[in-house]
């Protein structure tokens, strides 16, 4: 499902123009971001949370030149759902189909 699906969906269900669903969600969007942007975890009761995670400074290497490079510490965002949420997926997911190059 892409943003445009989710917007359509939202819509339908509520009655909402689609200009104002996007509008809202652009908006939350944007709110995480700042949040986690200035250094602080968005949790969301009975969906997840948004939290930022260290990655401490590390040696890694250039692929190409086979140098050896200094990956300086950095924040990554992360999410991590909530156990209702795992748990709603996990009783209620329809079987996905199988791959068949996996064959």
């Amino acid at each position: 499902m892409r943003k445009a699906d989710l917007v359509n969906a939202i819509s339908e269900k509520t009655g909402i123009a689609k200009v104002d669903v996007l509008v809202s969600l652009e908006a939350l969007f944007k709110e995480i971001k700042n949040t986690l942007q200035s250094g602080e975890n968005v949790y969301i009761r009975g969906f997840g949370s948004f939290v930022i995670k260290r990655r401490a400074k590390k040696v890694g290497r250039h692929i190409k030149k086979g140098a050896a490079i200094v990956i300086p510490e950095h924040y990554i965002p992360s999410f991590k759902p909530a156990k209702v949420f795992t748990d709603h997926v996990k009783k209620n997911v329809h079987a996905l189909p199988k791959d068949e190059s996996e064959d």
